[in-house]
């Protein structure tokens, strides 16, 4: 019997999806998690509970580890995005389907289990834009290739120009988390939110003013998608 995680940058704990859950401390042998836990499902809040930890510092193998522990098999990864194409304006709701991260060097292992062929889950992924679908009046557009830099800094114009040419979305966490979780056996999908027009796609350069800007204008629609998907995706996991 499966178990659904909600990993979430922002917007999950005003739903009411977590309202009930408990907070609950676990220690694993990367470090410990703080998260939120109810009976049929966890979430984990990436960037910390108490405080704020920046993308480059957050510990994923903790997190990823401490949600295999407690059983869970499907993990769902909410992630802020800056887009790459003006056809994906702020606002829209991405599923992506791949990712690029040519830098990103972790695993749990120090031997050759780590040599994987990474990438979302497709039955998974296919669960999650289904139910979105059938119970979200918030349009998702299915498929987009998914670009990690490292953070926390924006990118520049000119590196925007580069991976423009190779993705549509950019940002800094869900390829990290999808890596780990296909190294444990979890399956991991991913719904990213246009929180800002990357550097440079914009008509001026991105500011963290625009950036906080176009979060807060997405928040209300998250948190009503999340409330009518979360639920359904917590039975499909429970079920498989």
């Amino acid at each position: 019997m499966g178990r659904l995680a909600v990993i979430g940058g922002h917007g999950i704990l005003g739903t009411a999806f977590a309202a009930d859950a408990s907070r609950v401390e676990i220690e694993t042998s990367y470090g410990p998690v703080s998260l939120l836990d109810a009976t049929d499902w966890v979430v984990i809040q990436r960037h910390g509970l108490d405080g704020f930890v920046s993308a480059p510092y957050i510990n994923h193998r903790a997190h990823v580890r401490a949600l295999a522990d407690l059983g869970c098999d499907h993990l769902l990864g909410l992630a802020s995005v800056g887009s790459l194409r003006r056809d994906l304006p702020l606002g829209t709701f991405v599923a992506p389907d791949d990712f690029i991260a040519l830098h990103l060097g972790i695993s749990f292992s120090h031997g050759d289990h780590g040599h994987q062929s990474p990438g979302f889950d497709p039955t998974w992924r296919r669960t999650v834009a289904g139910c979105w679908a059938e119970r979200s009046d918030v349009p998702l557009h299915d498929g987009g290739v998914y670009w990690q830099t490292i953070g926390p800094r924006f990118e520049t114009r000119a590196e925007i120009r580069l991976i423009a040419g190779y993705a549509d979305l950019v940002g800094m966490t869900i390829a990290t988390e999808c890596v780990l979780a296909r190294e444990l056996g979890l399956a991991y999908a991913s719904i990213c939110v246009v929180d800002n027009l990357a550097n440079g796609i914009g008509d001026a350069p991105l500011t963290m003013e625009e950036f906080r800007a176009g979060a807060a204008a997405n928040r209300a629609r998250l948190v009503r998608a999340l409330d009518a998907v979360l639920p359904a995706l917590s039975k499909e996991a429970g079920s498989a």
